[in-house]
């Protein structure tokens, strides 16, 4: 059974997937219980992986003021846990629009998963990135749910709309109707569930991870890693995959000629044309 460190937990849905598919997971500290991670140092190699779900309001673009900088700060606070614990892997959860974590020692994978595509029955789109010291990168099984999704369906809105219960947001996070948490709120507890990352979501992730030695040895997987299998001479799993290994071409190409054209002699001195 393998060691995992979850940081910044809350109600640690995404640690509740971890521990279905058999891992052992240790919860961090959290400011739900007036913790702080900036004075929580992990010791080293004692967890095979760390996992984490840091802030994600500055990078969400649903956002109505300006960033804080608290978001940038906890990736900080999470790579700087993740370089002292220095694990095999390391899996972190955000909005779409989070930065790229990189972390010295580590081949990162990034994908994005849509909760209706593991049965449930909410839109919400979640970034994970995965980052592992051999480079064998996940292979995620994907089934979009059977049935209708439901209007707006979002965990995290339950607190705003009082037609939707608390069992209600647990039924669409998969958890259990009755499940609850005492001691908090009920916005408190609206908000702890409904920003979780659905259960099935996090056993499918950890699925992935704990069967990583099997899969990657039998299946090629897209090439814009969203861990979708390829076969044959197949390099991208679907249209939308192709579309977005293009747009990562033309920004590097994008990028390429900017470096190259402000190596030039001169360059910083040309002033541009509004002709």
């Amino acid at each position: 059974m393998q060691l995992v460190l979850s940081l910044f937990p809350g109600a640690d849905l995404l640690g509740r997937g971890f521990e279905a598919a058999g891992f052992c997971v240790v919860r961090g500290p959290d400011t739900l219980f007036g913790q702080d991670i900036r004075s929580f140092h992990a010791p080293e190699s004692h967890f095979a992986g760390v996992i984490a779900g840091p802030p994600c309001q500055d990078f969400s673009r649903a956002r109505r003021r300006p960033p804080t900088g608290y978001g940038a700060a906890m990736l900080a606070e999470f790579t700087r846990v993740v370089t002292e614990a220095a694990p095999d892997w390391w899996l972190m959860e955000n909005v779409p629009g989070v930065p790229n974590v990189v972390i010295a020692g580590f081949v990162t994978q990034r994908f994005n998963l849509f909760a209706s595509e593991f049965g449930l029955l909410q839109r919400r789109n979640r970034a994970f990135q995965f980052g592992c010291r051999d480079g064998r990168k996940l292979v995620l099984m994907r089934s979009e749910s059977q049935q209708r999704l439901r209007p707006a369906a979002l965990a995290s809105d339950g607190e705003h709309d009082r037609r939707r219960t608390f069992a209600d947001v647990c039924d669409l996070q998969g958890l259990p109707r009755s499940f609850d948490i005492s001691g908090l709120s009920r916005r408190a507890k609206f908000r702890a569930i409904g920003n979780g990352v659905p259960v099935p979501v996090a056993t499918a992730i950890a699925q992935a991870i704990r069967d990583r030695g099997v899969t990657a040895a039998v299946s090629r997987v897209c090439a814009c890693d969203c861990g979708r299998p390829v076969t044959g001479r197949q390099i991208a799993a679907t249209a939308a995959c192709r579309k977005r290994l293009e747009r990562a071409r033309r920004t590097a190409s994008h990028q390429i000629e900017s470096h190259a054209a402000a190596s030039q002699p001169g360059a910083s001195l040309l002033a541009p044309s509004f002709a």
